[in-house]
This record gives C-alpha cells, sequence and structure tokens, in this order.
C-alpha cells in the first residue's frame, strides 16, 4: 500500500452530521479523498496534513484540532465570508486557509437579481395587497446601478446585470476595471456614485473597512426612487439608519438576505417597513452549496498533491480562495 500524499481531517466528522443535508457533504468529501490518494484521519489521530470544515462551527473547534494535529499546513473553510474565522486565522499564520470565495458567486448572485427586480416591480407591496391597485415600477433598461465589491459575486451581478441595457458602476477597493462594468471606481467615491443610482447592490466582504458603509450620510446622497439590495453581510448597513431612510421615504426600498443583528428578532422595526424584502440568508442554501463547495475542495486537493508531487513544499499561492488574514477575507 502507497503512503496517502494527504490526511485529511473532516469537520464535523460523519457522525455528526448524520441525518442532515450535509451528510451528502461529508459523503462526496469521502469520495473525493479515494480519488485523489488521500485519506481520512481522526480529529485527535495527530496524523493529519489538512482540515476540510464543511459545516459552520465553533472556531475553538478548529484551534482544537490545530493543537493535537501540529503539521497541518492547509484548512479549507465553508463559507466566503470568513470574519468569524479571522481571530483563528490570524493566530495560526503558518498554515494556509483557503475559504469558499467565489464558489457561490452564482447562486448569491441569482439571489441578488431576484431581489432587485421584485423590488423594482414593488412586489413587496403588492404580495401585501388586498385589493386592485394602480400600475407602478421600474425596469433594469437604462438604469443605473453600483454594484459594490468586485468579487466573485460582484463579477457575477455585473455578467447577469449585462442582459439589459443598465449601465453599471463597480465600486471596489482597486480601480481595476470589472467586465462588464462601464466603469470601476475605488471605495473613497462611493458617495459620490450613490447619487445617480437606481439601484445599489452590496456585495463586498465584511471588513473593518466595510462596517456601516451605508449610513445615514449615504442614504442622504441616495435617490428617493432608488432600491438597496445586500446580500453581503448585515454589517455593511447601518440598521438603524436604514429604518429611518425608509420611514422618511430617503430610499424606495430594501430587498436584504443578511440583517446586523443576525437572525433579525421577532419585532424588529425593520420588519414592519412595507417596502422591505428580508429573506433569511437563504441566497447560499446547503443544497446549492454543497455540490460547488465540493468543486473547491477538490481543486485544492489536486493542486495539493501536484504540488507535492513537485517537490516537499506546497505553496499557497496555488490554491484556490486563499484567505488573507490582514484584508480579513
Amino acid at each position: 500500500m502507497t503512503t496517502p500524499i494527504e490526511r485529511l481531517i473532516s469537520l464535523p466528522g460523519s457522525d455528526e452530521v448524520a441525518g442532515t443535508v450535509y451528510e451528502d457533504a461529508h459523503r462526496l468529501l469521502v469520495q473525493a479523498v479515494a480519488e485523489h490518494d488521500a485519506e481520512l484521519v481522526a480529529p485527535e489521530s495527530g496524523q493529519a496534513t489538512g482540515v476540510v470544515v464543511i459545516e459552520h462551527l465553533d472556531p475553538q473547534r478548529i484551534d482544537e484540532v490545530l493543537a493535537a494535529n501540529p503539521q497541518v499546513s492547509w484548512v479549507q473553510l465553508p463559507s466566503a465570508g470568513i470574519e468569524t474565522y479571522l481571530p483563528v486565522i490570524r493566530r495560526h499564520r503558518a498554515v494556509t486557509f483557503t475559504s469558499a470565495k467565489g464558489s457561490y458567486a452564482g447562486p448569491v448572485a441569482e439571489h441578488a437579481l431576484a431581489l432587485t427586480l421584485a423590488l423594482l416591480r414593488r412586489l413587496p407591496e403588492r404580495i401585501r395587497a388586498t385589493r386592485w391597485g394602480g400600475k407602478a415600477g421600474f425596469s433594469l433598461n437604462d438604469a443605473r446601478a453600483v454594484v459594490v465589491g468586485g468579487g466573485g459575486i460582484g463579477t457575477e451581478i455585473v455578467r447577469l446585470l449585462g442582459a439589459w441595457t443598465t449601465h453599471i458602476t463597480v465600486v471596489r477597493r482597486r480601480d481595476e476595471p470589472v467586465e462588464g462594468a462601464h466603469r470601476t471606481v475605488t471605495t473613497q467615491r462611493l458617495d459620490e456614485v450613490l447619487a445617480d443610482a437606481d439601484v445599489v447592490v452590496l456585495a463586498a466582504a465584511a471588513t473593518d473597512e466595510t462596517r456601516a458603509m451605508i449610513g445615514a450620510t449615504q442614504f442622504e446622497r441616495m435617490k428617493e426612487t432608488a432600491v438597496l439590495v445586500n446580500i453581503a453581510r448585515g454589517s455593511l448597513v447601518d440598521t438603524d439608519a436604514l429604518v429611518t431612510a425608509l420611514q422618511q421615504g430617503k430610499i424606495r426600498a430594501v430587498g436584504t438576505d443578511v440583517t446586523d443583528p443576525e437572525p433579525l428578532p421577532e419585532g424588529h422595526p425593520l420588519w414592519a417597513e412595507p417596502n422591505a424584502l428580508i429573506t433569511p440568508h437563504s441566497a447560499d442554501t446547503p443544497q446549492m452549496c454543497i455540490p460547488l463547495l465540493q468543486d473547491r475542495i477538490t481543486a485544492n486537493l489536486v493542486r495539493r498533491a501536484e504540488a507535492r508531487l513537485a517537490g516537499p513544499r506546497v505553496d499557497a499561492a496555488e490554491l484556490v480562495g486563499v484567505v488573507d488574514p490582514d484584508a480579513g477575507y
């Protein structure tokens, strides 16, 4: 028997996921391991070279596993947003952490588009309606859209908006152009471009820099007919300022898959806003995302195997979705 190139720990393991949708994720991982000269080992074995997290868990569990397996050089996380794992990532800088960033771009961008169209066509008020009303609504054709974030989700949103004659501005940290966008500006110009936007879609990572990037000042700059869509993280929006903006008609409507706090408590004033469409962080359901996560895990397994065959050192740059501990994504 040949020695496996990779020894992996699955978190949670099969016993923990039995009977849940994540059982499929563990089954697919077992299959991938068998196909790529690897094997699964117990978390307490002390033999692991890598860790694959297939379901969100307490970051302390990763700390415990890394302490028991000091030779681990790679941890695959299950989500694109990794803010809850950052303390662990920053404590273990010798370990390469990869996230699912970019993997779920398709489903999440699709959800952003669904929210956008629902708001423009004023579906929230029609869903609540109990009598015939007047005609109202706007088209994406010739609308001006601002997409905040130039990563996988942001670029996929741009691609989808390309089906209409929408003028698209992307706001990102760097002013590098995004294919399909009419212009790209840095975050320093966010307030400037908000003034002309009919649609604002938030798809940026949750970092210290993006916290409450949409607040009272930004709502004052936006058009009264503008709609805001958030499929990133709730922390990007000042929730109190959002409620006030809706109550005072500063913006037309909001569609959000994420909130701050999350889950949004029963009785929170945002629930009472007739022009708020709230979904329960469901843009990337497990049923949609498990196969996509598996693709990411397999890609990194293959890259690590190829790198190990070429030499003793696996370069982090060869992996997909490498986390930058300082940038926070």
